[in-house]
């Protein structure tokens, strides 16, 4: 690895982790004031709740259901082994489950510390969930898994329009899951834009990490991708 591309890989890693953690600190703290983020999430769910049909429920749950607490730790687990049997370097499908399951710990204890109440269970379309709501952990585990997926791969490939072309694919991935939890009465729109500022600040330090470890390895350059 140059000293330009590690330079500029800790530089994206250390914009990723500020903007992240400044966004989830904002939040964190607007979210226990009730008049400052209310009038938005309010708003947003009065019209998400006006503009519901049939189909578009359907597409929701599917979406929440593929992404679901049980369905993606069985798509990481799947990843993870083969890429681990398979790869050269096997720092990086640990990379992948150990930011992921980072994400779902520190989820699960924010929730914990701020407990915030979910939206009211006559908006909930596919049954009640009385946890608490801030933030999102579908949110997380789908931005963590997908972009740090993503970045694993395509990081240390030649092919800057499959990668483009990834990312963009992950990002739909993440918008499509906070779109499904909003609509379907589990979230608030505050709750989904935490998920990602956090999953801003485990992406971040992923890429930190996999860039000290690569630029120490010998020839990782070359075969970190496969």
């Amino acid at each position: 690895m140059t000293t330009s591309t590690k330079k500029r890989l800790y530089v994206v890693a250390g914009i990723l982790v500020t903007t992240g953690a400044a966004a989830l600190g904002f939040l964190w703290w607007a979210v226990l004031q009730p008049t400052v983020l209310e009038p938005m999430d309010t708003a947003i769910q009065t019209w998400l709740a006006s503009n519901q049909s049939e189909s578009l429920t359907l597409l929701m749950i599917i979406f929440t259901e593929i992404f679901g607490p049980i369905a993606l730790p069985i798509i990481v687990l799947a990843v993870t082994l083969t890429w681990g049997i398979r790869a050269e370097h096997s720092w990086r499908p640990f990379l992948l489950a150990a930011g992921t399951l980072t994400g779902v710990i520190i989820v699960q204890i924010i929730t914990r510390v701020v407990q915030r109440d979910r939206p009211p269970l006559d908006l909930m379309l596919y049954g009640h969930d009385m946890t608490f709501s801030f933030p999102s952990g579908h949110v997380l585990g789908v931005a963590d898994f997908f972009l740090i997926l993503t970045f694993l791969v395509f990081s240390r490939r030649h092919a800057p329009r499959i990668a483009a072309l990834s990312y963009v694919t992950a990002v739909i991935f993440v918008i499509g899951t906070a779109a499904s939890r909003l609509y379907l009465g589990y979230h608030w729109t505050s709750d989904v834009l935490a998920s990602m500022a956090l999953s801003l600040v485990i992406v971040g330090t992923v890429i930190a990490v996999d860039t000290h470890r690569t630029a120490r390895v010998p020839g990782a350059l070359e075969t970190a991708s496969r």
